[in-house]
């Protein structure tokens, strides 16, 4: 693959491991030349081959000599105490998938492109990012070449961003609330430990937790006309995977149930949304969307309306699919970009595909 984009991934926890996994699940054109993690190569072939929630992967993991091999890809672990330090221009790396989540702001992200790396795509909320870039809603406001820090929003903003563009794009959105029951992560303690949030200093397995997001200032960058005018809240319960946010829109009008289950049916059929947003007629629970891929599997039972108040359920695996998409923007901007470009046999990306 010496003619694919070259990245590399910075912190192989739960979403680096899991952008790992949807590349080799994919078979990715894009080349992962080298991982930086200072936890020992032989323990994150362990994790990355031996998933509690996810499974076990489906290609022999070996590592030796702090390099991993996953499959046929020969992947460089590397350990440094900064990006900065990180030799991304001697490995000739395009793209970095910031996965850590210490290295979030412009300045911090910044130490991958002073290192030599083209780009940098963050799996996370910044207010630093010169974008944010949620797929389906506003991939094209990328400017391929001056937007060098990408944000790839929140896996809540990529649920609700697409729901709140449908019913825009429908009937109209004049404002929102969107209350998410969100799956707990390593932000939080397992056992009654500190936290500078207190609330998350209680034991995740045992407790529902109140909590705040960032995904009210992620949708004002995607969806800058409702900016001020959707608000959010999370609360956090005692499930490792899969989670679940309750849209509540008001609408420019009056619009029946069975309307509004049509838009979101014909948007599950369209190109755009294709792979990003889903429908289901079934009463499903959280563990039904692990493994799903989708942004977004909206619940059609759940939908009801009530005048000009409209209320969506929208199902997603916070890991699998935020995965899925923060892939699909690495992908896209390795093709937008001045990047060398995949050779013409590694296939087409499913984000090439949207708009």
């Amino acid at each position: 693959m010496t003619d694919a984009p070259r990245i590399a991934i910075n912190g192989l926890g739960r979403i680096g491991r899991a952008l790992l996994r949807s590349i080799i699940a994919r078979d990715s054109f894009v080349d992962v030349v080298a991982v930086h993690d200072l936890t020992p190569a032989s323990t994150l072939a362990y994790l990355l081959q031996h998933d509690t929630v996810h499974g076990r992967l489906g290609v022999p993991v070996v590592a030796a000599d702090d390099e991993l091999m996953v499959g046929d890809r020969r992947i460089r672990v590397l350990r440094a105490n900064h990006p900065g330090n990180l030799p991304w221009s001697s490995l000739g790396v395009d793209v970095v998938a910031e996965c850590s989540g210490h290295f979030t702001s412009r300045d911090r992200a910044g130490g991958h492109l002073r290192a030599g790396a083209k780009r940098v795509v963050i799996s996370t909320q910044t207010d630093s990012a010169e974008a944010t870039i949620c797929l389906g809603v506003n991939e094209a406001s990328l400017d391929p070449d001056s937007d060098r820090i990408i944000s790839n929003a929140s896996c809540t903003t990529n649920c609700v961003a697409p729901i709140l563009a449908i019913l825009d794009e429908a009937f109209g959105v004049e404002g929102g609330w969107v209350d998410t029951v969100h799956a707990y992560t390593n932000d939080q303690q397992l056992l009654d430990l500190p936290h500078h949030d207190l609330r998350r200093s209680r034991a995740a397995g045992q407790n529902i937790i109140p909590t705040g997001t960032g995904a009210d200032k992620a949708l004002a960058r995607v969806l800058p006309h409702l900016k001020d005018r959707v608000h959010s809240v999370a609360v956090r319960v005692p499930v490792p995977d899969g989670s679940l946010s309750n849209v509540v829109g008001m609408l420019r009008g009056r619009a029946g149930t069975e309307q509004v289950r049509d838009a979101f049916i014909q948007a599950a059929l369209s190109e755009r949304w294709s792979g990003i947003v889903g429908v289901s007629d079934m009463p499903m629970v959280s563990s039904d969307v692990i493994g799903d891929p989708r942004s977004c599997v909206v619940s059609l039972q759940d939908i009801e309306s009530h005048g000009d108040a409209v209320r969506v359920f929208g199902w997603y695996d916070n890991e699998w699919g935020y995965a899925n998409r923060l892939l699909d923007l690495v992908e896209m901007v390795t093709l937008r970009t001045n990047v060398r470009r995949p050779v013409t046999d590694l296939g087409t990306p499913r984000s090439a595909l949207v708009r």
